[in-house]
């Protein structure tokens, strides 16, 4: 089986080449329809949108031509969610104007003047369709002849206490800071979190690991870092400064709660890309779709803005 890697993920390694390795058994197979899609209640829900690539193999090599050559066009994608069913149109950013390319880089946490090639997604543009706390949604996809189908729910969310920016563990700094949160974990159920972050109004990024779970403290009052994330395809980092903030910026937290099939994906997606290496283990990256490979996520979320400042 190949492994695969999501669109928002590709992107990200642009920057970088792969040298031919060992592929797992069945990877000269048929290409899948890759699914990234999503659906967001929360403070600001949102309606769905799906992103549609072919699967290519984790070894190998490839530019943005490459890439825009593995999206999936005229596909016909419905969502239901028990009582009305919405039709997603495709819409590609060679489509839209500078100010839609604005809104749609705060989406997708990307510049897409940078991207190098046309990016498309699948959206309800008539925002008939919003995410709800509770609720579950059918997903149906019609493709080169393949049909795919997934489920999800969007869990109730836990926000976070509070925020607080503090002095980084060593030497006395006054240039840099550390994010720690507060979360008064809900008691007695499975929760599934994620967080993101975008700085100086940019994009929301997600930091190497972003998703944790509550099997260690559930129902406690947690205290925990959240750290600064990379841009993406960036190649230096200063183990120093990693995942610390500059004093006098201004930083966005997006707090997720997410199902445990979209906690899942996401696990397994980010200790993939963590343990790559010559010795590195082949590891199957979680799917909840039917038919083809991906995520087909249900989310809530709610957002904070804060200065970096320390006492």
């Amino acid at each position: 089986m190949r492994n695969i890697i999501p669109a928002f993920v590709l992107i990200a390694l642009l920057a970088t080449s792969c040298e031919e390795a060992f592929v797992p058994e069945g990877a000269d197979g048929p290409p899948q329809i890759v699914v990234e899609g999503y659906i967001e209640g929360g403070q600001r829900p949102a309606p769905p949108f799906v992103i549609l690539t072919r699967n290519v193999p984790f070894f190998s090599k490839f530019g943005p031509e490459d890439l825009e050559n593995t999206f999936v066009h005229d596909a016909i994608v419905r969502v239901s969610d028990g009582e009305k069913t919405v039709s997603l149109s495709e819409l590609c950013l060679d489509e839209l104007s500078e100010e839609e390319k604005r809104l749609a880089s705060v989406l997708f946490g990307f510049n897409p003047d940078s991207l190098g090639f046309n990016f498309c997604v699948y959206i309800d543009l008539s925002f008939a369709m919003r995410g709800e706390e509770g609720k579950s949604y059918t997903l149906e996809v019609e493709a080169e002849g393949q049909r795919l189908q997934a489920v999800t729910s969007i869990p109730w969310h836990a926000p976070l206490d509070s925020l607080q920016f503090r002095n980084p563990p060593g030497d006395p700094n006054d240039t840099l800071a550390q994010l720690l949160c507060f979360l008064p974990d809900p008691a007695g159920e499975a929760n599934f979190y994620r967080y993101q972050v975008a700085i100086n109004n940019g994009g929301l990024i997600s930091p190497f690991t972003s998703v944790f779970d509550d099997r260690l403290t559930d129902g406690q009052y947690v205290e925990f870092p959240l750290f600064k994330p990379e841009p993406r395809g960036a190649q230096d980092f200063d183990l120093e400064t990693l995942g610390l903030y500059n004093v006098g910026y201004t930083v966005s937290v997006k707090w997720i709660s997410l199902d445990q099939d979209h906690y899942n994906f996401w696990n397994t997606l980010e200790f993939n890309a963590a343990n790559q290496g010559p010795f590195s283990s082949y590891t199957l990256i979680d799917s909840n779709i039917e038919g083809g490979l991906g995520i087909w996520g249900g989310l809530s979320a709610s957002y904070y803005g804060l200065k970096v400042l320390v006492d």
